[in-house]
């Protein structure tokens, strides 16, 4: 009797056929002309087609052997010879995929059992072999969770190549928990890991946040290299510490390192984050001495810095001599024009976009139809959302139907943008009612204004700019109950709202004006300024808007 196990990807030969092939060798049996069900599965498999992984899968045997304890010698030592290997019931298991596909469970269950009566101590190197191929045979089909409970469940050192292989799986998966957990398991059985294993847990660290721990791998290392350092600076820019990431970019420099493109693409993206175009060309410049070749990313960070530094000129240069274009660079350049209100420049360089073969992702639609709203091109932005899944197939999502009740919105057509919500299947996403809230602000609608607020703050009612939000809501109609009533929410729940702030750059020193703060040095001149500017630039018929006197309020008592 033949039977096949699915659940384990393993083939089981009845008694008959055992008797007479048990010492075969595994190849045997994709190779015997006696055996043409076994020659015919061989065929069918396709990713077997390279037969010599069969002598590193006897892992997988002995796991399997375990399912039926035998009294036999062969089945007492967790490793097994690369030979099929027979049970007590004189069934032979055998691999047919070239991955691992037996249960982990199995494993930890014979690991635990064997550690209690001394085996699995007993023979430590072939124990170590066979974890080593378990773990990879895991890492190598996906089942990252499963390798990382396994080596901390054991106990036992591995090869510095495995704890690498898992790190990297980690890191790229971004289960940072788990590679921590890893970490943890070093420590535990003593491992000491080589310059090479601390820079992959510094990275682990520096992706996951946590840039204290990721600094002391920094720290430790006894010859940094190019890596470390983008790693550091790379984490401190994510994590929205751009000065710490330039400080330590500019400390690397002084310390010899030529910076590579990665170095760049976290430089750029600080100083767009910052708005600080002099260091930011200073970058670019050295960029260009370096000769480095120039990928996508790191051109979308330099266009991206030029824009958002108010310098679209020099962004359309860096887009125009950039050799390799895909859609990130076109909608690099599509979100830099709708940045600076170019909404016709926007149509332009996405009519372009589309007749050279590019496809608009989701965030190419995002700034079409933020243009559009801006400028006042409804029609056009209909258009264009009817557009995103019928003809490129990309689905709209909470982001898109709050940019289309914000089109509507502000064109005064509030009760169709109130239908469009209602329809919407993102009628739960906190954007589509503030979106709604904002122009009902804008155009004195009371009766919607007070359903698109409950909506409003019921979602995430944690969200300390929902609060103000309201608050200029409610006081633009003179509710000032209302008002009140949120502003001791927030003081009885102690949330607070980060007061905005406001950064220039003049001759290479940056300047921040926080609201509420007047601790800079030539606050007397700036407000002696801004008084006689507003006396040319006011109208007689103009009413003060209480609303942003209200919203400082709000931000000093918060603080």
């Amino acid at each position: 009797m033949l039977k096949v196990s699915r659940m384990k990807s393993l083939l089981t030969l009845s008694p008959s056929l055992s008797n007479s092939t048990a010492a075969a060798p595994l190849s045997f049996y994709f190779r015997s002309k006696s055996s043409t069900f076994l020659r015919g599965a061989a065929n069918r498999m396709k990713p077997l087609k390279n037969p010599t992984f069969l002598p590193t899968l006897s892992v997988t045997n002995s796991l399997a052997n375990y399912s039926k304890p035998s009294n036999s010698s062969k089945s007492r030592g967790f490793c097994t010879d690369g030979g099929a290997s027979a049970s007590a019931s004189g069934e032979i298991h055998l691999i047919v995929g070239p991955m691992f596909a037996g249960k982990t469970t199995t494993l930890l269950k014979r690991m635990k059992s064997e550690r209690r009566n001394g085996r699995f101590q007993g023979n430590p190197i072939k124990n170590s072999c066979h974890l080593d191929r378990t773990l990879k045979d895991l890492c190598f089909t996906g089942r990252v969770k499963e390798a990382v409970g396994i080596l901390c469940t054991t106990g036992v050192q591995v090869h510095s190549e495995i704890y690498s292989l898992l790190l990297q799986e980690c890191i790229f998966r971004k289960e940072y928990k788990k590679g921590r957990r890893m970490h943890w398991q070093m420590v535990v059985v003593g491992f000491i890991p080589d310059e090479y294993l601390k820079i992959k847990l510094l990275i682990l660290y520096a992706k996951s946040g946590d840039l204290d721990t990721a600094h002391v791998f920094f720290d430790a290392l006894i010859m940094k290299n190019i890596i470390s350092w983008n790693a550091m600076i790379a984490g401190y820019v994510q994590k929205g510490l751009e000065e710490m990431g330039l400080s330590l970019y500019h400390r690397m420099r002084q310390l010899g390192w030529m910076p590579d493109q990665y170095t760049f693409a976290s430089v750029f993206r600080a100083c767009s984050s910052l708005a600080i175009l002099e260091q930011g060309k200073q970058a670019h410049g050295i960029l260009i001495k370096s000769q480095i070749s120039i990928n996508v990313v790191v051109n979308s960070a330099l266009m991206d810095m030029y824009f958002k530094c108010s310098s679209p000129h020099d962004a359309f240069r860096v887009f125009n001599t950039s050799l390799q274009r895909n859609v990130i660079t076109w909608t690099c350049l599509i979100s830099g024009y709708g940045l600076h209100g170019r909404v016709y420049e926007v149509l332009d360089a996405f009519h372009q976009m589309i007749s050279e073969g590019f496809k608009p992702n989701q965030i190419t639609f995002l700034a079409v139809l933020s243009a559009c709203s801006h400028g006042g091109l409804v029609d056009k932005g209909q258009e264009y959302f009817s557009s995103m899944l019928k003809d490129y197939g990309v689905r709209p999502r909470g982001k898109h139907y709050a940019v289309m009740v914000d089109l509507l919105g502000r064109a005064g057509r509030l009760e169709e943008a109130y239908e469009f919500v209602q329809v919407s299947p993102c009628k739960d996403h906190p954007a589509v009612w503030g979106a709604l809230l904002g122009a009902c602000r804008i155009h004195g609608n009371m009766d919607i204004v007070k359903i698109a607020a409950k909506n409003f703050f019921e979602l995430e009612p944690e969200n300390a700019g929902k609060y103000i939000v309201l608050c200029n809501a409610y006081a633009t109609f003179g509710m000032w109950k209302n008002v009140a009533e949120i502003r001791s929410v927030m003081r009885g729940s102690g949330i607070k709202k980060e007061p905005g702030y406001s950064m220039i750059e003049v001759q290479t020193e940056v300047h921040f004006f926080f609201m509420g703060h007047n601790t800079h040095e030539q606050t007397e001149q700036i407000h002696e300024m801004i008084r006689e500017l507003t006396f040319l630039l006011k109208d007689p018929c103009d009413i003060p808007d209480s609303s942003i006197e209200l919203e400082e309020n709000v931000v000093v008592c918060g603080d």
